[in-house]
């Protein structure tokens, strides 16, 4: 259940080494074709989630998968993130459409993500 602080995971993000082999194996599994096709990011819309495939990682460095928390303020779940021992690793930033997102990690070096969509 998502509670009132959050909307829950709503994407995850997969690195790629080969995006056109990875899109066919994706696309099988999810039983949809992509709704986001590029060179640089394919995006599958199902179920209510979005499952991305980033080649090589992406801007972001991904070297596994990354679960996006979907959030009402992403300024302030990273405060209260950070009062809680989290660690910002990429600062919120805007990639297009007004989403907003960043990346933490826990004290165990995992990474979590944030998106918030304005």
């Amino acid at each position: 259940m998502v509670g009132s602080s959050g909307q829950g995971i709503g994407t995850v993000l997969h690195p790629v080494s080969d995006l056109v082999r990875a899109k066919a194996v994706y696309a099988a599994l999810l039983g949809v074709p992509p709704t986001a096709d590029s060179p640089y990011y394919v995006g599958f819309d199902v179920a209510g989630q979005h499952i991305g495939l980033v080649p090589g990682g992406g801007p972001q460095g991904l070297t596994s998968p990354v679960a996006y928390w979907h959030v009402p303020d992403i300024d302030a779940k990273l405060a209260e993130l950070g009062a809680a021992g989290a660690t910002v690793a990429e600062a919120a930033h805007d990639v297009g459409g007004g989403r907003l997102v960043a990346t933490v990690t826990d004290p165990d070096g995992n990474v979590l993500g944030l998106i918030q969509d304005r």
